[in-house]
């Protein structure tokens, strides 16, 4: 019998670095700006502060479990080979959460800023346009979808350092440090998620791990470079944009780095304009880039026996699992029509923390249960940067869900329906590849050499 069509090794660090970067740079032009709302900018300095340092523990802690496990679904794997086929549920279910939902947020984004420059153009209407153009662009073919990646994140790398040229010098720490805590201390807990927002999603390099060459050497220099780049990027704008105004006039929009540039030079200045285009860039990194993990999320889970199977196909001619690039279109421009920025940005942290502690949880156990493990990179300050990780991301859930009851019931709602339906299909059977990738000794047998 013929073997079915597999993924196709193609990426090296630099592409991991634009995949890294690329998931995440949408949190620098929008979103973030929510968590002035409710803690002030002093405030979210502050919330900032405790995620990037969760981030950076989490990231050297993650990257154990990526090259040791290089498979594409990611924390599903890392956790079906820790806890079974139920912590592999959690984990995925988690993942599929953060990552579908996140791409509306963007696409929102995509068609605020397009209105900003035509008016005429209603929000919504870019943003589903949106959802079949990358869509398409992603069953081309992993190699071209990362090429892209490449161009679209240095664009937008370059034009957040251009913003911050420009707005440098009109800084006032009077303005940053005006109504610093509106909602006191408290506030601070409720900003949270949109402090994730900064960096939120470039655990999705993990999604891509079957598709990278020399994973043991190229995973972690493109984890690493990324999330160096994105601490640089996330700081540099929320302080200089707090302190150019009233920060309060930004704190509620989908447009905060045009609407700071309008503010120093105008809003009809040219410049204002040239900037508002390009910066479709970063949005489109990130929206881009998303559609990229989310579908090998959905792709293993099929694979793994937790979504119907026709999922898990892939394209024939360009290596892509195209049934599961379509589905997550579907449900991303199903949700379009709810909204809501913030509370799609708050259920996606909410999955993102969660797959972050199951995460750390199975490192601790396969460190114990799996000594022999082949570990290309170990996670530096064992067990301190792994509890630290642990830690923060579980006072970040603690908080999310007491400000945000009804969205996390919802959340649990459709861990339990997802739960079911795993039980009465009757998935539990075991799959020959499935424990080969997951129990054995953590080297695919789906990684294959391109033809």
């Amino acid at each position: 019998m013929a073997q079915p069509p597999r993924l196709r090794k193609a990426l090296t660090s630099i592409h991991l670095w634009a995949i890294a970067v690329g998931l995440v740079i949408s949190g620098e032009y929008f979103g973030w700006n929510y968590g002035w709302g409710v803690a002030g900018t002093v405030g979210f300095l502050i919330a900032t502060l405790a995620v990037t340092l969760m981030y950076v523990t989490f990231i050297f802690s993650f990257t154990e479990l990526t090259t040791s496990i290089p498979h594409a679904g990611g924390p599903f794997a890392y956790s079906y080979k820790a806890f079974g086929p139920i912590g592999g549920l959690i984990a995925g279910y988690a993942t599929v959460i953060e990552f579908v939902f996140a791409t509306p947020a963007i696409a929102f984004a995509l068609g605020s800023y397009t209105h900003f420059l035509y008016p005429s153009i209603p929000v919504l209407i870019t943003a589903i346009v949106c959802y079949f153009v990358f869509t398409l662009i992603n069953l081309l073919g992993i190699k071209e979808s990362a090429i892209f990646s490449l161009v679209v994140t240095l664009l937008a790398v370059a034009e957040l350092l251009v913003f911050l040229g420009i707005v440098a010098p009109h800084f006032k720490m009077s303005n940053f440090t005006a109504n610093a805590f509106p909602l006191e201390w408290q506030g601070i807990f409720a900003a949270l998620p949109f402090a994730i927002w900064f960096y939120l999603a470039i655990e999705g390099v993990a999604m891509v791990a079957e598709e990278v060459k020399d994973p043991r050497r190229n995973i972690p220099r493109g984890y690493i470079s990324g999330i160096a780049t994105l601490m640089i990027l996330a700081f540099g704008v929320m302080l200089l944009a707090g302190g150019i105004t009233d920060w309060r006039q930004l704190a509620d929009i989908d447009y905060p780095l045009p609407e700071s540039i309008a503010v120093v030079l105008g809003k009809e200045s040219g410049v204002t304009k040239i900037f508002a285009g390009i910066g479709l860039f970063g949005l489109i990194a990130s929206f881009h880039g998303i559609i990229i993990t989310y579908s090998r999320q959905i792709f293993a889970l099929a694979r793994g026996g937790y979504l119907p199977s026709f999922l898990s196909a892939v394209n024939e001619r360009f290596r892509t699992p195209h049934w599961a690039l379509i589905l997550g279109g579907i449900v991303g421009i199903l949700t379009l029509f709810t909204g809501t920025t913030d509370k799609i940005i708050i259920l996606s942290a909410l999955g993102a923390v969660i797959l972050y502690m199951i995460s750390m949880i199975s490192l601790f156990k396969l460190r114990a249960t799996n000594p022999s493990l082949e570990r290309p990179f170990k996670a530096p300050f064992y067990p301190v940067f792994p509890i630290i990780a642990l830690v923060i991301s579980s006072l970040c859930l603690i908080a999310i869900v007491y400000y945000n009851l009804m969205l996390s019931a919802l959340f649990l709602l459709g861990l339990v329906v997802t739960w079911i339906i795993y039980r009465m299909a009757g998935t539990e059977k075991d799959r020959m590849e499935q424990d080969e990738i997951l129990r054995g000794d953590g080297k695919s047998s789906v990684e294959v050499k391109d033809q």
